[in-house]
């Protein structure tokens, strides 16, 4: 039994956008393909033998972390799972500098934003409250909670969004994490990227019940599920859980249907999905949906130029990163422990 992409709940829209809209979907479009286009040229060097350890691709599901962080302000936080080199990038506001610091840690270089010892599975910036990064299925998600309560407990604006993968939805974490949230209503917004296949298993033999927002009502919890087709509505969608979790402390569960064009890690050929199920899928891209979308507003001149200073920056942070020395033995220690007289409330 394979996995057919299901029908869209709200297929994108062919009317005019207004300029405002039109600006945004510009710019999310632009996060969107400089986080495919770091994640190829990650592949590639991996291929090369130029990384090592562990590498998990987001490729195909760049619309719900672009669309969700473009929901949020700058001092809410973001925690992911080990398939997080877009969420940290766009979390970042997917500039030179961010892509510099991802690429130079999946290297393993002293430049990485984790200095080199986190690689692929264990991207953090504190800067921009990204805050991981984790390996553990489902483990992150009562960290997630406890961000939230932090930000509640000292009475600040801020808001939680958690990513995980339908995988992470039977985990006895998940449910430790939503439990509290919704005890202690939590401005914390839980965000399912259903990308059909927990490692190389479908959601079929894996999920009872398919549908992971109907947990909700278990812990009095907000749901919403739709597809991630349409990065513009994953923006206005997450907006309002987002709006919610600040100004109600009210937490949410949310599903976006997406799909992962390549195996699970980079040493998975996915040989379980048909050719056919994975360009059926393709069909769907929200790279190439918000592409047509804009071509049709601005033409295709502007969009080849915008593609080009993509490309072109991307391989400068290649070039940085592969010239970048190896991470330092001497600095393995340096983030163990706080240093004497810092305030971790000002992270």
């Amino acid at each position: 039994m394979k996995t057919s992409p299901p029908a869209s709940a709200t297929t994108p829209t062919n009317k005019k956008p207004s300029q405002e809209d039109l600006t945004q979907l510009k710019e999310l479009y632009r996060q969107m393909i400089i986080i495919r286009r770091v994640e190829e040229a990650a592949a590639k060097a991996y291929a090369q033998g130029k990384m090592g350890g562990f590498l998990h691709l987001g490729i195909g599901q760049e619309s719900v972390c672009v669309g969700a962080i473009a929901a949020l302000k700058p001092e809410d936080y973001v925690v992911g799972t080990y398939r997080e080199h877009g969420h940290c990038i766009a979390k970042a506001g997917a500039g030179i500098e961010v892509c510099k610091a991802v690429l130079s840690e999946l290297m393993g270089k002293s430049t990485g934003i984790s200095k080199g010892f986190g690689g692929s599975m264990h991207l953090f910036d504190a800067k921009n409250r990204f805050l991981g990064g984790y390996g553990i299925v489902g483990g992150h998600v009562p960290l997630a909670a406890g961000v939230a309560y932090a930000s509640k407990y000292r009475d600040l604006p801020e808001v939680t969004l958690c990513f995980f993968g339908e995988g992470s939805a039977n985990q006895g974490a998940f449910f430790e994490g939503l439990s509290l949230a919704g005890l202690w209503k939590l401005p914390v917004v839980f965000i399912c990227e259903n990308n059909q296949y927990s490692m190389g298993t479908p959601l079929y033999r894996t999920l009872a019940v398919p549908d992971v927002t109907e947990r909700a009502s278990g812990f009095g919890m907000a749901r919403d599920r739709f597809k991630g087709d349409d990065v513009m509505e994953v923006r206005d969608r997450i907006s309002v859980a987002v709006e919610r979790a600040r100004t109600q402390h009210q937490p949410t569960l949310i599903e976006i249907d997406t799909y992962r064009f390549r195996g699970h890690s980079i040493s998975d050929p996915g040989n379980y999905r048909t050719k056919d199920e994975i360009e059926q899928w393709k069909k769907r891209d929200a790279v190439l949906i918000a592409r047509d979308r804009l071509q049709a507003a601005i033409g295709e001149d502007e969009l080849v130029s915008l593609e080009a200073h993509v490309k072109a920056m991307v391989q400068e942070a290649v070039r940085f990163s592969e010239q970048a020395p190896a991470a330092d033995p001497a600095d393995l220690w340096t983030s163990v422990y706080a240093t004497a007289g810092t305030d971790p409330r000002r992270m």
